[in-house]
């Protein structure tokens, strides 16, 4: 491969900046530290605004048919079970903006990305390549992986998730900070599911420090349900008892519905969320709690395809090296 840029992940957002370097004729390779490709995880939610992207990376179609387009989000009193608002979602939405909003189990999504960077042969996956470093030389870019093999590019992107050793390199700003609150997430088969709750819908049951978020996948048959709570302890990772102790206080005066549904979890560990303090240039999405039911706010796939353009207008040589740690 001729003059490549190095992309430092295999994730949602190293495969969209794959696929948008690609889709300008620009050669790419992607180091994915993992034995082979592939994700793990559980739904995501996105605005019709995603689709920007999307559409510009040739992937929309498949998405939509993986997706889920729920017909309202509603926000539900977590103590009483009340309605709080609803905001449709169905066609009166599409109409307004053109595309829906959507609901994808996260590893459809990334095979959809997968698929389409396999196809494309300006795209070359290289999987075990865990990088350690790179090192800048002025008119191209090197990184080293674990095992000691070595890769050149022109420009390097790093998209090695919130722990971004990428980053690390670049800015030294330090590991995550933890904000104080914890995330539970599962999905479980739709027929499991027994109370009496609207399944069809994205629904967030918001109380005093804790809220929770429960969503169809998979075209009914599967029901992703996250719970977020703020915690004033932090306990080893993987702690299922001290969990669920944890879980059943926050939520003990929460309705029955949600209780029902609380109980049915198959609870393995929680993650802690996340924030990064702000680099001194590019900010990145990082891992975060949201601020309104879940939906993420597509920055990542948005970034990825506005930095294909820079890339494009930069052909005479002067794209910084590196360019970029999301």
């Amino acid at each position: 491969m001729t003059n490549p840029i190095l992309i430092i992940g295999g994730g949602l957002g190293g495969l969209t900046a794959a696929l948008a370097l690609a889709r300008q004729g620009q050669p790419v390779r992607v180091l994915e530290g993992a034995p082979a490709f592939g994700a793990i995880g559980y739904g995501i939610q996105f605005g019709p605004n995603v689709f920007h992207a999307l559409d510009r990376i040739g992937v929309s179609d498949a998405v939509l048919e993986k997706a889920d387009s729920p017909p309202a989000v509603l926000m539900i009193d977590a103590l009483n079970g009340k309605e709080v608002t609803r905001v449709p979602t169905g066609p009166s939405l599409r109409a307004r903006f053109k595309y829906p909003y959507i609901i994808i189990h996260r590893v459809d999504l990334h095979n959809v990305m997968l698929d389409a960077c396999r196809r494309d042969p300006l795209v070359t996956l290289e999987a075990d390549a865990m990088v350690s470093r790179f090192a800048d030389h002025g008119d191209r870019v090197s990184v080293t992986t674990e095992d000691g093999r070595s890769f050149e590019g022109t420009a390097l992107i790093g998209a090695d998730g919130i722990r971004s050793r990428t980053r690390a390199q670049l800015f030294a700003d330090g590991d995550p900070l933890p904000n104080g609150f914890i995330a539970f997430r599962t999905i479980v088969p739709m027929s499991d599911v027994k109370a009496e709750i609207q399944r069809d819908i994205v629904a967030l049951w918001a109380g005093p420090g804790f809220h929770i978020v429960h969503y169809p996948l998979r075209h009914g048959t599967l029901f992703n349900i996250v719970a977020v709570f703020r915690r004033s302890a932090h306990s080893e990772r993987g702690d299922v008892a001290a969990y669920r102790a944890e879980l059943e206080d926050v939520y003990r005066d929460a309705h029955p519905a949600r209780l029902h549904c609380r109980r049915k979890w198959r609870l393995r560990s929680g993650l802690p969320a996340l924030r990064k303090r702000p680099p001194a240039a590019h900010r990145a999405r990082h891992a975060r709690i949201p601020l309104h039911v879940g939906r993420l706010p597509c920055g990542r796939r948005h970034s990825r395809s506005v930095l294909a353009d820079a890339r494009r207008t930069k052909r005479s040589g002067h794209l910084p090296v590196p360019l970029l740690a999301l």
